[in-house]
């Protein structure tokens, strides 16, 4: 009963928010207003709230722009927690798009689709995501291109780092810098959540959506870091398949940092 309870109030936390910001959110993307990228920091904020999620930042987003965030990739919090902590917008796959609930979260956050088993199309899809680098936008990737268990990281796809050579070539700058972070659960209920339980948190492809869902929900208490690293600077003479070497191992880094530095301070 308790369970049920807990589900049935943040589902309702989070329909109250939405009815709340939507009105507001469809305006600013009507008239193109700068808080049609701010306004979803406060519904991710209030969404997490109501669901149950605490999350802490270590180190900080760049200040420079343009700016690409490249990120592993554990689960569908993964949006919420990363939208919690900075005024971004994603890269997503094109079927995304049609999912429901989540497809709609994606169009008013104003996500970038791409259809990545279209190679012919790649380099226009890259262009797409330096328009919007260009336009100031944060644009977060997770170039692993799917889901992992939440305790490692999977093999990166170089391709999708194009859309950094291709900011560099129209920046009034000539460079873009490409930040590393990583997102990591840490605690259920304020109990270490180890490699055990992680995949609680973590949505691997071969999991169905609603009934994972379900499950965070009736948890209602689950910890998240995200750790930001220092960026890197890119130019049209960057290597592609170096840069997503490089970050690859920045991120990894990273989330064991996370995971490493919690044990610790659990002991």
């Amino acid at each position: 009963m308790v369970a049920w309870f807990r589900i049935v109030s943040s589902l309702l936390g989070v329909f109250l928010v939405t009815v709340l910001l939507l009105p507001f959110q469809l305006l600013f993307l009507a008239t193109g207003h700068r808080w049609r990228n701010r306004l979803p920091r406060l519904w991710h904020r209030a969404a997490l709230w109501a669901i149950g999620i605490r999350v802490d930042v270590k180190g900080s987003l760049g200040d420079r722009r343009p700016l690409l965030v490249v990120s592993n990739h554990s689960s569908w919090l993964d949006i919420l927690v990363m939208a919690s902590v900075a005024d971004v917008t994603y890269v997503a796959k094109a079927e995304v798009k049609n999912w429901p609930v989540f497809g709609v979260l994606a169009r008013l956050q104003r996500s970038v689709f791409v259809e990545r088993d279209q190679k012919r199309r790649s380099q226009d899809q890259a262009n797409d995501m330096a328009d919007r680098l260009n336009a100031g936008e944060v644009v977060v990737l997770f170039p692993e291109g799917t889901t992992s268990d939440g305790n490692r990281l999977l093999v990166t796809k170089s391709t999708l780092f194009a859309a950094a050579t291709s900011a560099a070539q129209t920046s009034p700058t000539g460079r873009v810098d490409v930040q590393p972070a990583a997102i990591a659960y840490t605690r259920i209920h304020g109990m270490p959540m180890g490699h055990y339980h992680r995949p609680v948190a973590a949505w691997p492809g071969d999991i169905e959506l609603l009934p994972h869902l379900i499950g965070v929900l009736r948890i209602g208490a689950i910890d998240a870091e995200v750790n930001f690293g220092p960026p890197v600077e890119v130019t049209t003479a960057t290597n592609r398949k170096a840069l997503a070497f490089e970050a690859e191992s920045e991120i990894r880094r990273l989330m064991e940092e996370c995971l490493r530095d919690r044990a610790v301070r659990d002991l």
